[in-house]
């Protein structure tokens, strides 16, 4: 039985190699994002020569920047998810595979990169993913058309639950443990 044991274990420990499909899946796609997101930007700049011609009229103008602004939005959203897709595949790669040593030697590495628990990963795809939200929610902001108060209202109170959802974010990053005071013997509170 012991035998058998030994063979089973080996086996189910092994297994977990089976995630290098997601590691290189995550990052030939974040590959791709940051690809397809750097040629999106190039092109945006080719065509904003055209913004400074004297030809154009002030209301394409206005449409051009709209545009302009629009696709700026659509990169950083390109980007975004290409960061989250690394992340993930270098999360997964720490947490399943090996610890990246080029990374914990580093003194350029970034912490964002080293991931020690599933905690650590699941948190920092939550800011990515809340950044790629907020991203979205201005994405949408740019083509709204407020045709009453109401309208209005909603979107400030979407500015609001942004506002808050980046503070309680960013608060419990920071949070911390203040050391108990020591009391004093017959003195209580």
């Amino acid at each position: 039985m012991n035998r058998l044991e030994q063979l089973f274990e080996g086996f189910l420990w092994r297994s977990r190699l089976v995630v290098l499909a997601a590691v290189l899946a995550s990052l030939a796609s974040a590959l791709a994002m940051f690809y397809t997101a750097t040629i999106d930007a190039w092109y945006m700049i080719i065509h904003l020569g055209d913004y400074a011609s004297p030809a154009l009229s002030e209301a394409a103008r206005t449409q051009m920047r709209g545009s302009t602004i629009a696709h700026v939005v659509g990169i950083l959203d390109g980007y975004l998810l290409a960061t989250v897709l690394l992340i993930f595949a270098l999360g997964l790669y720490e947490l399943f595979i090996s610890k990246i040593d080029e990374a914990e030697r580093s003194e350029m590495a970034s912490k964002v990169l080293v991931i020690h628990n599933l905690d650590d990963l699941k948190a920092r795809l939550g800011k990515v993913v809340l950044m790629i939200l907020i991203v979205k929610f201005f994405e949408h902001a740019l083509g709204m058309k407020f045709s009453d108060p109401l309208d209005m209202l909603y979107f400030a109170g979407g500015i609001a639950l942004i506002g808050l959802a980046l503070y309680l974010s960013h608060s419990s990053e920071h949070k911390t443990d203040k050391p108990a005071r020591p009391r004093l013997p017959g003195h209580e509170e």
